[in-house]
């Protein structure tokens, strides 16, 4: 199968870079910065005892000459429309775009382009962060993907795709729910991300405090009542996950708090404006990630 992975960061180049090294027909469309990084150091892959090497084969912006079978899109929600253009010339008529980005609004605008059959539903659980050097560094072990179709029938490729991410050094799940797995999703990174914001805090800076945990419940309260009254409630055992992981004294902070730490801009519509309209729409009030969301309007509107 050959495949196209769109962003090689912190998750894109991980995981592409784990079916690299699994043998996998892997290419990755980047723009000439990250490109010229990745020629001169090759991806790296560092932390946790690793010191990964790895050459790709690379395709900048407007190179394509072909499409693929398989696009991975890793791109960060403020790259989409790019990032959409870019890989356009790579999407045939047989292609499956498998997307991991936040929240949902992303998979109108895909399926505005490409199609709904053609466009996969994607969790991509993972714990790095792209070093100044360039390199991918793993804070945690974490590293796991859940995909699956969003449409019945299933596109008769699906197997194809579960062939070609298996085996590759990481767990990997076909969900017959992933609507649910990507509101799950949703609703832990809106939890921790909005705790952090909110209190300019680690979780466990949050929770040493008093009240700090109650605070913390309230969150994950509200996300989880827009996902409930959607249609998607959150699974009682992830539910439990993310409760317990915002109410963690050794938690940090999530990546968006580290983007809001280092003033760079933030997924602020994508996790919390969406969710928030959502709650409006839906009639849940949702005081606390409100605030967040204003917040966070406030924080990219400042630096541009």
């Amino acid at each position: 199968m050959r495949i196209l992975v769109v962003g090689a960061g912190a998750t894109g180049g991980y995981f592409g870079g784990r079916l690299l090294q699994a043998g996998r027909d892997v290419t990755f469309l980047v723009r000439p910065g990250r490109a010229k990084v990745l020629r001169d150091s090759g991806l790296r892959i560092v932390g946790l005892g690793e010191e990964t090497v790895l050459t790709p084969s690379l395709a900048e912006t407007g190179t394509l000459d072909g499409t693929y079978d398989l696009v991975l899109l890793a791109v960060k929600a403020t790259g989409l429309a790019a990032a959409i253009d870019d890989f356009a010339p790579a999407v045939g008529p047989e292609t499956l775009v498998l997307p991991f980005l936040n929240g949902l609004a992303h998979l109108d605008a895909l399926d505005a382009r490409f199609g709904e059959g053609a466009v996969l539903g994607g969790v991509a659980k993972v714990m790095t962060t792209l070093d100044d050097d360039g390199a991918i560094r793993r804070l945690g072990p974490l590293q796991h993907l859940t995909y699956g179709a969003r449409t019945e029938p299933a596109p008769p490729r699906l197997a194809d795709v579960g062939a070609a991410l298996e085996g590759a050094g990481f767990p990997v799940v076909r969900s017959a729910r992933i609507t649910e797995a990507m509101w799950a999703k949703w609703v832990f990174i809106a939890a921790i991300g909005g705790i952090n914001s909110l209190l300019r805090g680690t979780i466990g800076d949050v929770v040493a405090v008093p009240a700090g945990a109650e605070l913390a419940e309230a969150v994950v309260a509200e996300a989880a009542a827009v996902a409930e009254a959607a249609g998607y409630p959150v699974p009682a055992a992830d539910l439990e996950t993310t409760r317990k992981t915002v109410t963690d004294p050794a938690m940090g902070g999530s990546s968006l708090y580290r983007d809001l730490l280092g003033g760079h801009p933030v997924e602020g519509e994508q996790i919390f404006g969406d969710l928030t309209a959502r709650a409006r729409a839906l009639g849940v009030a949702t005081p606390l990630l409100d605030l967040v969301s204003l917040q966070l309007r406030v924080h990219n509107h400042r630096i541009g």
